[in-house]
């Protein structure tokens, strides 16, 4: 590669001697003799092109199909109760424990699917002085299933469901509080609601 180091930046040289080495196709000796022998270095400028077009689109790849997040109801030092409301209310799970692809809104509650596959979800929702424990998990506008949870008697309760869901670039995964239903969370972060990617397709 001697003969054409004068014509490329010192990046493109690492990052083709890289894609070589990660490859494991260093080429040989005919191969340089072959590129050095050319007067001019644009055929070789488009290899190494072609090879970096190549490897950023598998490094995009591999970042979108990493996708995972975990959050719960409140952060530390607030709360300890969120409702009841008079209708359903989209719950927004302010502190994130894990948000790998970025995919979750912590500001809206919002799961944004990146690229299509079949993802998880699970909700868990716990409860506190004897009222009735509700949320449902959408899919868009399109109930999905509910964690619910009631007892007469004043105490702790919980309720948890979860789903695997086939969705497409843009589908919205979000949980909704059900109207006249009260949650609990603190601390310990009993409120949680959880979403990874399993597959592509």
């Amino acid at each position: 590669f001697i003969c054409v180091l004068s014509r490329l930046s010192f990046f493109s040289i690492g990052l083709i001697t890289a894609v070589f080495s990660d490859s494991g196709n260093t080429p040989d000796n005919k191969e340089k003799l072959t590129i050095c022998n050319r007067s001019d270095s644009k055929v070789f400028e488009t290899f190494l092109k072609k090879l970096v077009g190549r490897t950023s689109k598998q490094q995009e790849e591999e970042f979108t199909t990493h996708v995972a997040f975990s959050a719960a109801v409140l952060l530390p030092g607030t709360g300890p109760y969120v409702g009841p409301f008079n209708t359903e209310t989209t719950l927004v799970f302010k502190h994130v424990v894990t948000n790998i692809g970025n995919a979750y809104n912590p500001y809206t509650g919002i799961f944004t699917a990146p690229v299509r596959g079949v993802y998880h979800f699970e909700l868990h929702m716990f409860g506190h002085g004897g009222v009735a424990v509700g949320a449902y998990l959408y899919k868009n506008q399109g109930l999905v299933v509910i964690a619910y949870e009631h007892q007469t008697a004043a105490g702790e309760l919980s309720g948890s469901n979860g789903a695997s869901l086939l969705l497409e670039v843009g589908d919205q995964v979000f949980v909704r509080l059900l109207d006249g239903r009260r949650i609990y969370d603190n601390q310990n972060h009993h409120t949680t609601f959880s979403g990874h990617l399993i597959f592509t397709m």
